[in-house]
């Protein structure tokens, strides 16, 4: 008889008689299934920090922030120097045929949680070109600030994570309470921010300079030619960057941090995985060594029963894998989570539950590897009379 089809016949009786010692079997399953639900709800925070981050960095655009800044927060252009940026070549044309260039603020302010606890957003500000450069601007309620006006517009994601986000309501600045007159959309980070007039926020914060400069690109492949006119430009000393290089660059950073503590805590919990699936196919061996030996002494190899115990191993797994993985999806897949100051939904892809089924897959085969070998090696009629 073949191989192949020995295999799957023993595995067929395996898989049979599972039914005998269930809630042993269980043992893998369950232990399993906590091992994957507990890394995709952690690996899902990463995955929609990444897509957020993603989502928000366009190649066509280009950010350029002061030389060596590591966040748009502590960069600093002055406004002579913005000027310069925004006549360099490379630059799309408004259809007046001023550039397509907005220099920005990026600030905190303090908010408050809708637990209770007190943290800090974002405050951005737009200057004239500012939506013109965001095509995925939309607003959703209210209206929009009027330049001049302390008035604040607020992302949509925004309202679900603080309280007094609401069109109505106000913010405190240095300067006073700042009206929130409208509420807006854009599928990014920027759904987590409040936006304002640049111009006015400066002051209200007291920044006499700006913190980056947004363009966009006549083409992309004019990030070059940008890049070296003001590179070489010795009036400057800034640092252009494609917008989507720009958060690549920050969310690396995060990324790496948080899949370190998430594998971490999966590797501790799959080893005592590992050490139950092994005592749980130890003990399935022992309960089949007359079946096991029966089929050897009518002329199965040891090979086909080595594998159906380790098919078995792994057949557990990937169900306590999906149940895991299941749960991870139904908790955490398109739920508002928050790191630092950012928002963003959390994100179980199939990328993320493909991955933890080869986890599990590499757990079962090594929690199954040694008791496969040894009901391989048992020798047939030590088999037959300790049964």
């Amino acid at each position: 008889m073949n191989i192949l089809r020995q295999i799957g016949i023993v595995s067929l009786i395996n898989f049979r008689s599972i039914r005998l010692r269930l809630w042993r079997s269980l043992v893998i399953a369950v232990g399993m299934a906590c091992v994957i639900g507990v890394l995709l709800s952690m690996l899902s925070l990463t995955e929609g920090m990444l897509k957020a981050y993603k989502d928000t960095g366009d190649p066509g655009r280009a950010l350029v922030v002061s030389a060596g800044a590591q966040s748009e927060g502590n960069s600093g252009i002055a406004r002579d120097k913005a000027r310069i940026i925004m006549d360099a070549p490379g630059i799309a044309k408004a259809p007046d045929g001023s550039p397509m260039a907005d220099a920005g603020i990026n600030s905190g302010v303090p908010v408050v949680r809708l637990n209770g606890r007190p943290a800090y957003n974002n405050l951005r500000g737009f200057g004239p070109k500012g939506v013109m450069l965001r095509p995925e601007f939309h607003m959703v309620s209210g209206r929009m600030f009027r330049f001049g006006m302390r008035e604040l517009i607020v992302g949509a994601s925004a309202k679900s994570q603080f309280k007094g986000m609401n069109v109505g309501d106000t913010v405190i600045l240095p300067d006073g309470e700042w009206p929130i007159v409208g509420s807006f959309t854009t599928g990014d980070l920027l759904d987590g921010q409040l936006i304002g007039d640049t111009e006015t926020v400066m002051k209200a914060i007291r920044h006499p300079a700006y913190n980056s400069v947004l363009v966009r690109l006549s083409s992309l492949g004019a990030f070059d030619s940008f890049k070296r006119a003001l590179t070489t430009n010795p009036a400057l000393s800034v640092d252009p960057i494609r917008q989507s290089d720009w958060y690549k660059k920050i969310s690396e950073g995060f990324s790496t941090f948080f899949n370190v503590i998430a594998y971490g805590i999966a590797v501790i919990m799959a080893v005592g995985a590992l050490f139950g699936c092994l005592n749980t196919m130890y003990a399935a061996v022992a309960a089949r060594g007359r079946e096991i030996a029966t089929l050897r002494a009518i002329g199965y190899s040891a090979f086909p029963v080595a594998v159906s115990v380790i098919l078995e191993a792994v057949a557990l797994s990937v169900a306590g894998a999906l149940i895991g993985a299941g749960i991870a999806w139904t908790l955490y897949d398109g739920k508002l989570g928050s790191f630092n100051v950012s928002i963003f939904k959390l994100t179980v892809s199939p990328v993320l539950i493909g991955m933890a089924i080869l986890w599990a897959v590499a757990v079962a085969v090594l929690g199954g590897l040694l008791p496969s070998i040894r009901a391989a090696r048992r020798p047939v009629v030590e088999a037959l009379r300790a049964t």
